[in-house]
Formats: structure tokens, C-alpha cells, sequence
């Protein structure tokens, strides 16, 4: 018998193992830039690869993904990811882990969408909130044990481990696809047609309410990753952190934020999306003011302040998340949610582009001009909660769909 619970394990799995297949290559970079002779930038082009393959295949993928089972292309979509670790995991030379990169962003944006979709379909909105919180949560294990055993099995080993590990992950997952989340069509039944790519387009574009809530995805993630990439490098140059003391930074605000997420999605569920964004959008903006100005700093206190980075930026990643997936009918969910998750990977890109533009090097190594990132980043953010309170649910009457007769949804 399927269970609410077991299906949301399942889908908190896939963001599990599609958040370390994108996060592991960025701390294996001095180990890759030796072995295979190449330079900062041409690592930076391998990293970047996974992002814009993502973005592309999210927008071409609003154009399938309501046409089918949302079981049946996950299975086919986490089969190509499963292939695309494999490529990952044999690559003998740099062009070929470039273009294994690219696969795996191909797929990997496609799951981030249906992920989404999924919950949008079977999970009502009084409940949604927690059910992201649960599956959002995945980051936070992502980066406090799935991160740190990738680097411990890569140094034991090779830079190849982490990603036949992964391999592995997913062909576990691919079962519990199989075995845990049953067929989902009700949004084909309630399509009268089946649209044209140019209609996909024209029912987002012409909606202002999905319209504002892609608007709030870019907003949000301009603002968020303007500061994410360039931390670990500011924290070495400009506070003192040695690269191994790095990691404390990321184990302490991954800790933390497993046990506040489903928290928060509790809180979501309860007070109102709108009103527990605001509140943790409002108190991101303290942390980042705080560590994009910090100069030599004793490592306690700048574990105080990233963990709270970390916990703020999760917290209304949450609620955010519910409001801009209740914007869509199911109907039309999965070709929207695969725009915003386009939007979101390009805006990210764009975002670290920008920021790169205004930072400097100094005479003594230490990178310049990261306070006027930081005030970039927190108008950026601010100007999100009015654009928030804009946004309208949708679907709020919508029953959770009947998944089969065998279902059972756990309520507690």
C-alpha cells in the first residue's frame, strides 16, 4: 500500500542525490585542476556546464512534461541521471567529464521540476509546507554528510569514487521510484488539449500571477547567489579560514537546518506562507550584511553567523517554494514549474556573473568590493516580501489527488 510518507522519502531522495551530483564537483577542483593540467577558468566552465544544461533542459522540458505520467518521465529522467553519473564516473579526460557534466545537468534540472510537480499534485496546500520542508531538507543532508563522505571516499581513493557512489545512490532510488510513487494523471485528465510549444509559452507568459512568482525566483536567487560562490574564497582571503576549516562552515549550517526546515514547513502550514517568508527574509538580510563586512574574525563567531546564513536562507526557501508551486493548476504545473526551474539555474548563473564583475582582487590576495555584493544581494532580497504578498494560491481548494485505490496518506 503507497503512503504519503514513503513517497515523500522517495522524492526527498532524488533531491538528495541531485544536490550532491551538483555540489561534489566544486571542493574536488584543486584535486581535478592538477590531474587533468587545467586552469581556474576551465574549471569554472566544468562547473557552470551542470547549471546552464539544467536551465536549457528545464525550459524545453515545460513543453513534455504535462504529457505524461509524472511516474513513468521520472523513471525515464532518473534513468538518464543514473547515466549521466556513470559518465561522470568512468571520464578519462576533461572533455569528456565536460560533457558527462552536461547530461547530468540535463537531467538533473528535469527532476527538480517533477519533484515539485509531484508534491503540487498529490500533497494539498494546508499541508504542502511541511511537505517541502521534508523534501527541502535534503540540502541540508546534501551538505553535512552527502558533501563531506563524497571528499573523505575521494581522498581515500580517487576523484572517480564520489561519483560511482552516486551511481549507486540512484540505482537504489530508481527502485524506490518504481516501488513508492504510483502512477500520478489526473492533470491529464483535466486537459481538454494537448498544447503547442507556443502555447505552453503564451498560458505562462500571459499569466501575471506565474509571471510575479518567476519574477520572485529570480529576484531571489540573484540576490542569494551574488553571496554563495564567492564565500568559501572570501572566508580564506579576508577572515582567515584555512580550506579545511572551510567545511566546519558548511557541516554546521547543513546540521542545523535539517531539524529547522521541517520546522519551518510546520510553521508554513500554520501561519501562512506569506507571513513566515517575510519573517525569514527580513532576518537574512542581518547575516548577510554581516559576513560580507567581516575581516579577520575568530572562527566561532563566524560559525554563528553563517549557520544563521544558512538556516535564514532555507527558511524562506520554504514557504517560497509552496507559494510559487500553488500559483499553477495541475493541469499546467509540470510545464511551469520546469519554466521556474529554468529561470532559477539561469538566474543563479547570472548571479555569480554579476558578482564576479564587481568583486576585485587586492594587492595582498584578498578580494575587494564583496560589502557592495552583500548590499546588492539584501535590496535585492527586500524588494522579494512586497512581490510575496502579491503572489495568490490558487489551488487551495484542491483536494490531494487520489493517487489509486490502494492509497493511504498519512496525515500525522
Amino acid at each position: 500500500m503507497y503512503k504519503e510518507k514513503f513517497l515523500l522519502w522517495t522524492l526527498a531522495a532524488i533531491n538528495f542525490t541531485h544536490i550532491v551530483d551538483f555540489m561534489i564537483l566544486m571542493p574536488l577542483g584543486p584535486q581535478l585542476m592538477r590531474i587533468f593540467e587545467i586552469s581556474p577558468r576551465e574549471f569554472g566552465l566544468l562547473v557552470s556546464s551542470y547549471t546552464f544544461s539544467a536551465g536549457v533542459s528545464s525550459f524545453f522540458g515545460a513543453f513534455i512534461l504535462d504529457k505524461y505520467d509524472r511516474r513513468t518521465i521520472l523513471l525515464w529522467v532518473f534513468t538518464g541521471f543514473l547515466f549521466g553519473a556513470l559518465a561522470c564516473a568512468f571520464s578519462p579526460n576533461y572533455s569528456i567529464l565536460l560533457i558527462s557534466r552536461i547530461i547530468s545537468g540535463v537531467f538533473g534540472g528535469l527532476t527538480s521540476a517533477l519533484v515539485l510537480s509531484i508534491i503540487g499534485d498529490v500533497i494539498p496546500d494546508v499541508r504542502r509546507g511541511r511537505a517541502m520542508g521534508l523534501v527541502m531538507a535534503a540540502f541540508s543532508v546534501a551538505s553535512v554528510i552527502g558533501v563531506p563522505f563524497g571528499l573523505f571516499i575521494a581522498s581515500i581513493s580517487n576523484w572517480h569514487a564520489p561519483f560511482f557512489f552516486l551511481a549507486g545512490l540512484s540505482l537504489l532510488i530508481l527502485w524506490m521510484i518504481y516501488r513508492f510513487i504510483p502512477s500520478i494523471t489526473a492533470h491529464l485528465e483535466k486537459q481538454q488539449f494537448k498544447p503547442s510549444p507556443i502555447q505552453v509559452i503564451q498560458r505562462v507568459t500571459g499569466n501575471g500571477n506565474q509571471m510575479r512568482a518567476i519574477s520572485l525566483t529570480i529576484m531571489m536567487m540573484l540576490g542569494q547567489f551574488a553571496i554563495i560562490p564567492f564565500l568559501s574564497p572570501y572566508m580564506v582571503a579576508n577572515v582567515g579560514f584555512s580550506e579545511i576549516e572551510l567545511t566546519y562552515i558548511y557541516m554546521a549550517g547543513g546540521f542545523f537546518t535539517i531539524f529547522t526546515s521541517p520546522w519551518v514547513g510546520r510553521m508554513t502550514d500554520k501561519y501562512g506562507k506569506i507571513k513566515v517568508f517575510t519573517i525569514f527574509m527580513t532576518l537574512n538580510v542581518i547575516p548577510i550584511g554581516v559576513i560580507t563586512h567581516l575581516g579577520q574574525t575568530p572562527i566561532p563567531y563566524v560559525l554563528l553567523i553563517s549557520t544563521m546564513f544558512f538556516v535564514t536562507s532555507n527558511g524562506r526557501m520554504v514557504p517560497a517554494a509552496a507559494l510559487i508551486t500553488g500559483t499553477a493548476k495541475s493541469e499546467n504545473r509540470g510545464s511551469f514549474l520546469s519554466f521556474n526551474s529554468a529561470v532559477q539555474q539561469l538566474s543563479a548563473g547570472l548571479a555569480s556573473f554579476l558578482a564576479g564583475l564587481i568583486l576585485a582582487e587586492g594587492a595582498n590576495g584578498e578580494l575587494l568590493n564583496y560589502d557592495i555584493v552583500g548590499y546588492f544581494a539584501i535590496f535585492l532580497s527586500l524588494l522579494c516580501i512586497p512581490l510575496a504578498r502579491r503572489i495568490k494560491v490558487i489551488d487551495t481548494d484542491e483536494a490531494a489527488v487520489k493517487l489509486d485505490s490502494e492509497t493511504e496518506l498519512i496525515n500525522e
